[in-house]
């Protein structure tokens, strides 16, 4: 009987989660904001249904390990190295004075110094979940901007990650010097850290291995998560390091793994569900009298994370001379706060340096920065192109233009195919078209995928056809076919029909799963569909029929035919000539 107030606020959390994340996105807005602000309508600060905040924390712990783990799982030190120039001296410098700024400003509200110092971290780092979903809808991913502004971002959460691991000494009243209690964390985090990556890079991916050898997915999919919690529990309580150091440090030893991508694909719905509990949890902490009675400070800390990291990025551009276009986009990117800085405010309340209103003040702070995020990234043309007017301004903030890397794809392309999905399909399609020299474009969410199709020099956009607008990006009205080869016949049902209403006249050829999804996207528009189980089924018969001495050209109409019948066996045959029997020929 325990159990029932357990299943019923969860069941609750995860149906307000579902509608508000359903309604961000139909308003064009990451599901992060509905999901934050489902936590809010459960919340005690609002009438009707009050939640269980401590269930859904507990719940949300395993929420926060699972983000960690995905950040570890996506760490690319090649690709942070990559952008180092930009990355290294932008994120520490930006998050310096940005932190300095906040401190300044909370001192001027009467807040401690400690307080002022874990608002200004929390205010400093942007969400890279946001991140990753705006330049998705903008096909900025797999852009250079994109490729600096991630990594800059995956800097600011390694950052935080140590930061994370070393609060609990600063903060812990404790009569050893401070140096002291700092250096022993940072032993048993060094400690932690180099048996993961020394011992760790072995038995994990050998692990992994031996449960995908025993060809059961049950036992893969429960090894994956014993890995995932097990390490940051392992963390936690055998060398008093953070559960985030744990869960990120076991993502980047799988990441090395080559059944890295199975792993992610098998822990994404336990990493997907309980990170809206956790987001939901955040939102129930969030006040909404604090925009009436704290209507200043709130409007402080917006204008400090919209307004002020901009401009300290636009200034540090202006110092080490970076690509224009390359600070506009990171100064969109970093214009919001999220995931890491909820736990940088959850950890200053544990550790008693943060009180609940001023943890509440951030909250609705980073919510009204998501919120306006898309809006801005959606601006992004409009600022550069009116920039671009102002000769002298833009001299000098475009002074190295040719530090610049070409996009990954070229706004004069025209006439191109564009492949959604590099799969086992996909795959031979592109290197058809690429055999042939037809132009082409391909569409693939899987980053490993992505890659390869950038070192054949092939145009990508990285991101999820199905679920964002990156097929905006995709110039499909000036395409000459589309090929839809996704495998999931209901993402291929979405993305055919926002191809129709992008580009109601170019050719769409998509694969299909069942007989009923046959008939559901010829009737969104799309001009063939494969069916490939029966496609198999048609190649049989013609082999058979070519065996007991039957011409290619007599079989021809009888396969024509099943494909005009979309597949149909119980639709009588149209040919016009019937099939003449062997001895006839």
């Amino acid at each position: 009987m325990h159990e029932l107030p357990i299943v019923i606020n969860t069941t609750i959390a995860l149906l307000a989660a579902f509608v508000g994340g359903l309604v961000a996105r139909k308003l064009k807005l990451p599901p992060l904001v509905g999901y934050l602000l489902a936590g809010v309508a459960i919340g005690p600060f609002t009438p009707g249904f009050v939640g269980d905040l401590f269930t859904i924390q507990q719940l949300a712990e395993i929420g926060v390990i699972f983000l960690l783990f995905g950040v570890g799982l996506h760490f690319s030190l090649r690709d942070l190295w990559s952008v180092r120039k930009i990355a290294i001296p932008g994120a520490l410098l930006q998050m310096a004075i940005t932190s300095g700024v906040a401190i300044l400003v909370s001192s001027l509200w009467g807040w401690s110094l400690t307080a002022g110092i874990i608002i200004g971290l929390a205010v400093s780092i942007a969400s890279t979940v946001v991140l990753l979903r705006n330049l998705m809808d903008q096909g900025l991913l797999n852009s250079a901007e994109g490729r600096v502004v991630v990594g800059w971002l995956v800097l600011e959460d390694l950052a935080t990650v140590l930061i994370l691991v070393l609060l609990p000494s600063f903060a812990a009243e404790s009569a050893e010097p401070i140096w002291q209690s700092v250096g022993l964390a940072l032993v048993k985090a060094a400690a932690f850290s180099v048996l993961m990556l020394v011992v760790g890079t072995r038995f994990l991916p050998w692990f992994l291995m031996r449960m995908a050898s025993l060809q059961s997915r049950e036992l893969f999919i429960v090894g994956t998560v014993v890995i995932t919690l097990g390490t940051a529990m392992g963390a936690a309580s055998l060398f008093g390091v953070s559960l985030a150091l744990g869960a990120f440090l076991a993502g980047v030893v799988v990441s090395e793994s080559a059944l890295s991508h199975q792993v992610e694909a098998e822990v994404l719905p336990f990493r997907e569900t309980f990170a809206v509990l956790f987001f939901v949890s955040i939102g129930m902490l969030v006040n909404p009298l604090n925009l009436i009675n704290h209507a200043g400070e709130v409007f402080s800390l917006v204008a400090l994370i919209v307004l002020g990291k901009g401009l300290v990025t636009v200034l540090l551009g202006l110092v080490f001379g970076w690509p224009a276009r390359t600070v506009l986009v990171v100064t969109v990117g970093l214009s919001q706060i999220g995931e890491f800085s909820f736990l940088l405010g959850q950890t200053g309340v544990e550790l008693k340096v943060l009180s609940e209103e001023q943890y509440s003040l951030l909250l609705t702070g980073a919510l009204i920065s998501i919120i306006l995020n898309p809006f801005l990234f959606r601006a992004l043309g409009f600022l550069e192109k009116h920039l671009q007017k102002i000769n002298f301004l833009w001299k000098i903030l475009n002074r190295n233009e040719k530090t610049i890397l070409q996009p990954p794809v070229p706004d004069t392309l025209r006439e191109h195919v564009v492949v959604i999905g590099y799969g086992r399909v996909g795959r031979y399609m592109v290197e058809v078209l690429s055999y042939l020299k037809v132009p082409q474009l391909a569409v693939e969410l899987d980053v490993g995928r992505a890659n390869e199709l950038s070192k054949l020099e092939i145009p990508v956009l990285f991101g999820d056809a199905a679920d964002s607008d990156i097929l905006k990006h995709a110039h499909l009205e000036q395409a000459s076919a589309v090929v839809v080869a996704l495998p999931d016949e209901a993402a291929a049902t979405g993305v055919v029909a926002t191809i129709r209403k992008l580009a109601p006249e170019v050719p769409v050829i998509v694969r299909a799963a069942t007989q009923e999804g046959i008939n559901r996207l010829y009737e969104l528009g799309a001009t063939e569909v494969i069916f490939p189980e029966l496609e198999g089924s048609i190649e049989i018969m013609e082999q058979t029929l070519t065996s007991i001495g039957y011409k290619a050209s007599q079989i021809q109409p009888y396969t024509e035919a099943v494909r005009h019948n979309h597949y149909l066996p119980d639709k009588p045959f149209q040919v016009e000539q019937p099939l003449y029997t062997k001895k006839a020929v």
